[in-house]
């Protein structure tokens, strides 16, 4: 049954990786890497990945991180490389328990929208696998606006495009340092779990799915 929602009914805003998405270097690394993950955490801290990673998120194009960190560290050169021809393999894939929310709200006509630290090239990739990416009224994608989270910035871009307050909000992410920023902003928060905990989580904000 759809239920129709007033316009006084909150946004409901998902992150994406940890929540939604499976993302983890390691899906790729580890096999590239004779499956020996201590070998893979020396590499990824020694080449300081994932503040490389967070030049992406916030915009930079593969092809200039690629060559900058290569040219520091070409002993790795042909790791970096995998990372960006065979990214799709650190996705492995959706949080189905949570698409399963996600179309939910859709049917019960919740306003759903995005928000998430990724690059934009690489996001293009991986939406066009998932479809229930569709199910969003809008996305903040961070690579395409060039500013990320915590930051105030881009949580703005976000209430831009729902037309709402921040306290007509809820945000679901699974990163406390997001949720602490998304609530001293004034938006209603839930820092994520498990799908169902999230669920029981948006019963207490008065959203009931079945």
């Amino acid at each position: 049954m759809t239920h129709v929602i007033t316009q006084a009914a909150p946004a409901i805003v998902f992150d994406f990786g940890g929540v939604l998405m499976d993302w983890n270097p390691h899906y790729l690394f580890d096999k590239l890497m004779d499956n020996d993950p201590v070998a893979v955490d020396k590499f990824l801290s020694e080449v300081g990945f994932f503040e490389w990673n967070e030049e992406f998120d916030r915009g930079r194009p593969y092809v200039e991180g690629v060559a900058m960190l290569s040219d520091r560290f070409p002993q790795y050169a042909d790791l970096i490389h995998a990372y960006d021809e065979r990214y799709l393999e650190t996705v492995r894939g959706c949080n189905q328990p949570v698409v399963d929310i996600l179309t939910s709200l859709k049917e019960q006509n919740y306003p759903l929208f995005g928000l998430s630290n990724w690059s934009f090239e690489k996001f293009t990739q991986v939406r066009k696998k998932y479809p229930f990416f569709d199910l969003f009224d809008d996305m903040v994608i961070s690579g395409l606006v060039k500013c990320i989270k915590p930051g105030p910035e881009i949580f703005g871009i976000l209430l831009q495009r729902t037309s709402r307050a921040a306290g007509d909000c809820i945000f679901i992410d699974d990163h406390k340092p997001n949720i602490d920023a998304a609530r001293d902003l004034g938006f209603q928060t839930i820092l994520f779990k498990s799908a169902v905990q999230l669920k029981s989580d948006l019963a207490e904000h008065g959203i009931f799915l079945a």
